[in-house]
């Protein structure tokens, strides 16, 4: 069924929503702060384990979205409209973020042993309230009612954006295990290269 859906979908709005979800996940925020500090302190597989704990904690964030917009819009079909607005500001807000961003990886706190690693991955970016936030924000964007449930369309989408977000999230942590304090002022420059994508897509949703 999730396989028929991804086939469903618009090339073009499939595309646009893989290019923004993998533009959020090169920011480096909290989960890529703790996978990439992970890699400094335990080496290339705490950090990729560390990595792949992060995604394992955007699963939950997935469901609760699908079971919260499904809810929403059960009682207001018209909340996708607001949703989206919405959404657009809020990537507005992660651009402005973004460009102002320095570089994040000495504050952060990693754990050597893959085996925590794992679980404080998991746990950094389950209870963190603004991935919850983006995840609600950003997935009902490129919904389409005329597919089906929507509920269903944010599941794949989650998915997908999971899948993403732990292969760059671990790749991270593996090269910072391997390039140690060198991938600090690269991840600078992935901060001015996210803001540029947030702000083009923001003004995308907006005048679409």
């Amino acid at each position: 069924m999730m396989l028929d859906l991804l086939f469903a979908f618009p090339p073009a709005q499939l595309a646009a929503f893989l290019l923004a979800g993998i533009a959020l996940n090169l920011t480096p925020g909290a989960d890529v702060i703790f996978a990439t500090a992970s890699g400094l302190a335990g080496g290339p597989r705490a950090g990729a384990v560390a990595g792949v704990g992060v995604g394992l904690g955007g699963l939950l964030h997935v469901g609760l979205a699908a079971a919260g917009v499904s809810a929403l819009l059960a009682s207001h079909p018209e909340a996708l409209t607001a949703l989206k607005w919405a959404g657009a500001a809020y990537l507005l807000y992660l651009a402005w973020k973004s460009w102002r961003a320095g570089d994040p990886v000495a504050a952060g706190r990693g754990v050597a042993a893959p085996l925590r690693a794992l679980g404080r991955g998991f746990l950094t970016n389950a209870l963190n309230p603004k991935v919850a936030l983006f995840v609600l924000a950003f997935l009902p964007q490129f919904t389409l009612p005329e597919l089906g449930p929507i509920w269903q369309q944010i599941v794949m989408l989650g998915l997908l954006f999971c899948l993403t977000g732990t292969i760059i999230t671990a790749g991270y942590g593996a090269l910072a295990g391997w390039m140690g304090q060198a991938l600090g002022p690269r991840m600078g420059v992935m901060n001015k290269l996210a803001a540029l994508l947030f702000g083009g897509l923001a003004a995308k949703l907006v005048l679409d």
